[in-house]
């Protein structure tokens, strides 16, 4: 018979400081004091909850950032929860205080971006394949090789052009785009028992979990994969079963929802951006006082900023831990990334229907094109 587990003195005071805050209303302490491992000091718990509630009671708006993530995921999938709940607080001088809602508790994917769109919820973060579907003119980042690599997706979503002709689309949708931020190209990732995907050719008959993304789903056919898509809620056990042989988030998300332990090898293909964006209701944001609209951009500019610094180490820790499971990754040369270029790149004419019909006409899509050429003022690491 296994022997019960039974708590530690330090981890019975966690979880009464944990029940206490939540009991009393003050979830939003409750988490930044679990991220920052202070729940077992009862000094530190309480301190935090004061300054939440002072802060709360002194502002003018209080809003609520909805994210899919766990606080502390930024370890490994650089989400900024905390980072932005800091900078929005400091940047508006205590005019607006932030209440988070980590971990989905609000929804997750194309459900948390229509509440956002319907002002439900003010503030959210879902991936840019679940926010196409309520502003499809973002799923031009799922152009195969437009964006894949963290750079050319910088270069674009900071660019004019992309203010320009993107922004502007989204916000006709009631979005506010906060800022776009980089997280690390898809990769493909194979399941337990499976071979090394290296070239196009290896793909062939590989059932390919996708998202809902019909760029994506086109993507995967033209490279020689098996389409199947699945919702992520379901992927893991569908990976576990076979019902999926393959996946392509990028390595920090594979790792933060637990796919170390099923995977064998992942191969960085830098076709296209895991990407992820915070947006605000159009409505909620026209709301503001200038000045406070003004310290949210400021705000979400410094959170970007944070965002690029943190990839290189948030994808090193990801992989660090997933060797510990076995898991083998596999980068590519010029000539390789070349083939998968080939087999499925943007060039291929198959593309033009969608590069008119989401970027308006050809003339815009070739000035977005030279945009994710074209670098600027950010930097950020390639896997």
């Amino acid at each position: 018979m296994s022997k019960i587990h039974e708590p530690t003195e330090l981890e019975s005071a966690e979880r009464r400081n944990f029940l206490r805050l939540t009991g009393a209303g003050a979830f939003t302490a409750a988490m930044i004091a679990g991220a920052a491992g202070t729940l077992w000091s009862d000094v530190a718990v309480a301190q935090a909850a004061s300054e939440e509630r002072e802060r709360e009671g002194a502002a003018e708006h209080v809003v609520t950032v909805a994210t899919e993530y766990q606080l502390g995921t930024t370890r490994s999938y650089p989400m900024m929860q905390l980072d932005l709940k800091e900078n929005l607080q400091n940047a508006s001088n205590g005019r607006i205080y932030v209440k988070l809602a980590p971990g989905g508790q609000l929804g997750v994917g194309s459900a948390l971006a229509q509440k956002v769109q319907g002002g439900t919820v003010p503030v959210g973060q879902f991936s840019l394949s679940n926010f196409a579907p309520y502003a499809p003119v973002v799923d031009l980042i799922n152009m195969p090789y437009l964006c894949g690599s963290n750079q050319r997706f910088v270069n674009l979503v900071t660019s004019d052009i992309w203010k320009e002709q993107v922004d502007a689309k989204v916000e006709q949708r009631g979005f506010r785009p906060l800022f776009y931020f980089c997280i690390d190209p898809r990769v493909v990732a194979v399941r337990k028992g499976g071979n090394p995907i290296i070239t196009p050719g290896d793909l062939q008959g590989v059932k390919f979990r996708v998202p809902g993304s019909k760029m994506l789903q086109q993507y995967y056919r033209m490279v020689g994969a098996n389409p199947t898509p699945v919702a992520w809620g379901e992927t893991s056990s569908a990976i576990k079963q076979g019902v999926a042989d393959a996946l392509d988030p990028a390595v920090g998300a594979l790792y933060a929802f637990g796919f170390k332990d099923i995977l064998s090898h992942v191969t960085f293909t830098q076709a296209v951006p895991d990407s992820q964006c915070y947006a605000c209701n159009l409505e909620w944001f026209n709301g503001l006082g200038k000045d406070v609209q003004e310290a949210v951009d400021w705000a979400s500019e410094m959170t970007f900023h944070q965002n690029l610094a943190k990839v290189p180490s948030s994808r090193t820790y990801a992989m660090a831990e997933m060797r510990k499971s076995g898991v083998e990754f596999h980068s590519l040369s010029e000539d390789q990334l070349g083939e998968w270029k080939e087999a499925g790149g943007y060039q291929h004419s198959d593309w033009d229907s969608y590069k008119s019909e989401l970027a308006g006409s050809m003339d815009v899509f070739k000035g977005l094109e030279e945009a994710a050429g074209t670098t600027g003022r950010y930097y950020v690491h390639d896997a």
